[in-house]
């Protein structure tokens, strides 16, 4: 008989992954594999990766992520959010101050009740990194070292003014009107295989509404579009601000909901906040 394992789906606003309690479960030999295989949305349970919850040595729990391409990415805004609220409602932790360890560093993720219920969740995302080297995006000779702002990349035969952020992952977002109208599915893999991006990149197409409002499309490196990207849209209020778009808090809409996104000044912290709920559980065969 196949050995079988005990899952559970959630979602932080549309950003689905199939969570693993590591603390119970063994024998994932190849998480990387099983990602493929779960997160299949014909064949498998249906997600944008495969998320195990793990003992850590300097946290409250450990998050390792892998996208649906069995890829394993640093971080991701809406998991640590779902990570938070599972550890709590799974007795992993006493606490609604959950700390998170990722392999972008800790997070802490503040729980939010409602009616008793664990419903949404803040997180202090840390400090956006700027420098080209480090997020990591390439320079061209002369060009600045110490930012990517708005900087000219050629996609396709097409100039985009591309301002490139890292939130332990790396993100390149371009503004522009009518994103309903990309083919994504086209514009997305060729920014995410660009040169210009050694590791990969996730993608931010975004159309300013307000001062404090933006609407986004998110093509996620490993993953494709996706309803939603939490560091993405810590990476988009970031570059709105660089770029003159709106303030240092603002409403970032996607297309599975709406994410509060604040870059504290005092701090230089971009803090998130958003849903977490649980969809369903069941045992999947290894």
């Amino acid at each position: 008989m196949r050995k079988r394992v005990r899952f559970t789906k959630m979602q932080g606003i549309g950003n689905d992954y199939v969570y693993i309690n590591g603390f119970e479960e063994d024998g994932i030999d190849d998480p990387g594999a099983l990602a493929r295989r779960i997160s299949d949305r014909h064949f498998g349970v249906g997600s944008d990766g495969l998320v195990l919850v793990l003992p850590s040595q300097c946290a409250d729990v450990r998050m390792r992520m892998f996208n649906a391409d069995g890829s394993e990415a640093e971080m991701c805004g809406n998991a640590v959010r779902c990570v938070g609220k599972y550890a709590y409602e799974h007795g992993l932790v006493a606490s609604t101050s959950v700390r998170v360890e990722t392999l972008a560093g800790e997070r802490a993720v503040n729980l939010l009740q409602e009616n008793g219920q664990i419903c949404a969740a803040t997180v202090d995302m840390g400090a956006p990194e700027l420098i080209p080297e480090r997020i990591p995006v390439l320079v061209q000779d002369g060009g600045d070292t110490q930012s990517f702002i708005a900087r000219h990349v050629e996609v396709s035969g097409t100039v985009y003014a591309v301002t490139a952020v890292s939130m332990g992952n790396p993100h390149a977002v371009v503004f522009m009107n009518g994103i309903d109208m990309l083919d994504l599915p086209c514009l997305g893999p060729r920014f995410e295989c660009h040169p210009y991006f050694p590791r990969r990149i996730n993608t931010e197409f975004v159309e300013p509404i307000s001062p404090n409002r933006v609407r986004v499309r998110v093509w996620e490196r490993g993953a494709g579009e996706t309803m939603a990207c939490g560091t993405g849209a810590c990476a988009v209020a970031v570059a709105c601000h660089l770029n003159g778009q709106t303030g240092r808090e603002l409403d970032v809409e996607l297309k599975g909901g709406t994410l509060h996104i604040r870059w504290d000044t005092a701090s230089g912290h971009v803090f998130m906040t958003g849903g977490a709920v649980t969809v369903f559980e069941g045992m999947y065969p290894l």
